[in-house]
């Protein structure tokens, strides 16, 4: 069993004939992502990459992870977007979102680079003292402002520690052959790991981006790289009516059209919070343009049910919800009866406390689809490596899909530059006189 798309609460919002109806469109988006002719075809590689990724780097890469291992009891992972989110997303959903709190005989990760605040920053480098640290810096260019400014910080630290010895103690990840960091990297001696041409960062997890930190996790790669394998096989059917993946980005269109704004991914344990960050930038970044696109939200559940649940149940019927339902937890906890009864509760012992949380999941969707509210669940056997491998490849074809549908390049995102812009013209980068005179002149209105 793998990933499975449940449309079966759906039936009161859409009729099937609906869905059906896009099947032309849906075998046109396989046609051209398959054949490479669609918008963003330069930035494919990830179609194929669960079988044709380089597996000399594949070795190196589980090599340094064992190394950053036995000389380090901290990794910081410096980047931000696709750099640094899929990582601790994996990690964060295999392990623990209190991965660093655990007993284990890998060391604490960290991310920084994924922001400007100097308080985050120096909390982390407080961590770091007294304790032996490895640095794992992922950028292309190596010029991005974020992850740029918090490697400038953590090299020095590592060589005021170590000397010459910190470059032993440096991972590179970024262009093959060209860029400020790679050339750094070849100049000073750090092993180097290649961001792909092909691969996008938020579909890049799969990548040496995500996979050094990851491994470094103790996460088994060889398993999240088989579960990817065997959606890349299952996910290839062009047959909307047999493609999960398709059926769900065909649904998602659908609900699009009928006037739905946002799609919001309910998942039912904190561990899945980050991997739900993942998405929120895949299906944002891809298909956020043009005026277009669904807004990508996440929630987890009972928890938000005391917040947000009330808006979702009787609010402004703007979006519609896809439920994470995985069958089996990591770990279970079975209820005693309590002699005293004291709480009121002993009509939820003698059962594991998964049921619990599977009957409120129950009990949610019955409610909101009550309320109005367009109810998809996505089935996850478990949380492991292979199924995890599976959902990421499962997420990025069905994103593919419904870019194309949308009519947009869901492989480029234009409107993060603009910021960028503003933002060195501001500080005060040469070259943006121009336009740092303009935006200050907006500025003091």
């Amino acid at each position: 069993m793998a990933l499975r798309f449940n449309s079966a609460y759906l039936k009161d919002f859409m009729a099937e004939h609906e869905i059906g109806a896009l099947a032309p469109a849906v075998a046109a988006a396989h046609d051209a992502l398959h054949n490479k002719t669609g918008l963003g075809n330069d930035f494919l590689g990830w179609v194929e990459l669960p079988t044709n990724y380089d597996k000399e780097e594949f070795q190196r890469i589980k090599e340094a992870a064992a190394r950053i291992q036995k000389q380090a009891d901290v990794l910081i992972v410096i980047g931000i977007g696709g750099s640094y989110l899929g990582a601790r997303a994996v990690i964060e959903l295999l392990k623990s979102q209190m991965y660093n709190n655990l007993k284990k005989d890998t060391p604490d990760i960290y991310f920084a680079g994924n922001n400007v605040s100097p308080s985050y920053l120096q909390e982390i480098l407080s961590i770091c003292e007294g304790r032996d640290v490895a640095v794992n810096v992922i950028s292309k260019s190596g010029t991005t402002t974020e992850p740029a400014l918090a490697f400038r910080v953590f090299k020095k630290w590592l060589e005021d520690k170590y000397g010459e010895a910190a470059k032993e103690r440096i991972y590179c990840t970024t262009d093959r052959a060209k860029g400020t960091l790679k050339e750094l990297a070849d100049r000073m001696g750090y092993e180097t790991f290649v961001v792909p041409d092909d691969v996008g960062g938020r579909y890049s997890v799969l990548t040496a981006v995500g996979l050094l930190p990851i491994a470094a996790a103790g996460c088994d790669l060889d398993a999240l790289m088989a579960g990817a394998k065997e959606a890349q096989e299952a996910l290839a059917n062009p047959c909307l009516a047999e493609n999960d993946a398709y059926r769900y980005a065909a649904t998602r269109f659908a609900l699009y059209q009928k006037g739905k704004a946002m799609e919001l991914l309910v998942s039912f344990d904190p561990c899945f919070v980050t991997m739900a960050e993942w998405y929120k930038q895949l299906f944002g970044e891809s298909e956020g343009k043009d005026d277009k696109g669904l807004f990508p939200n996440a929630v987890t559940f009972s928890t938000d049910l005391h917040s947000l649940g009330q808006f979702i149940q009787d609010g402004s019927k703007i979006l519609f919800e896809t439920f994470m339902d995985i069958k089996k937890p990591k770990k279970d906890l079975y209820l005693e009866p309590d002699a005293q009864n004291f709480d009121g509760l002993n009509f939820l012992a003698g059962q594991d406390m998964s049921k619990v949380n599977a009957t409120v999941m129950d009990a949610t969707i019955l409610a909101h689809t009550e309320g109005g509210v367009p109810c998809a669940v996505l089935e996850m056997p478990e949380i492991s490596e292979h199924e995890v491998g599976y959902m990421i490849y499962f997420f990025e074809k069905a994103c593919a899909i419904s870019g194309y549908l949308l009519g947009v390049n869901p492989f480029d995102q234009p409107g993060v530059e603009s910021y960028k812009k503003n933002m060195f013209a501001l500080l005060g980068k040469p070259g943006y006189e121009d336009r740092q005179a303009a935006l200050k002149a907006k500025l003091s209105k």
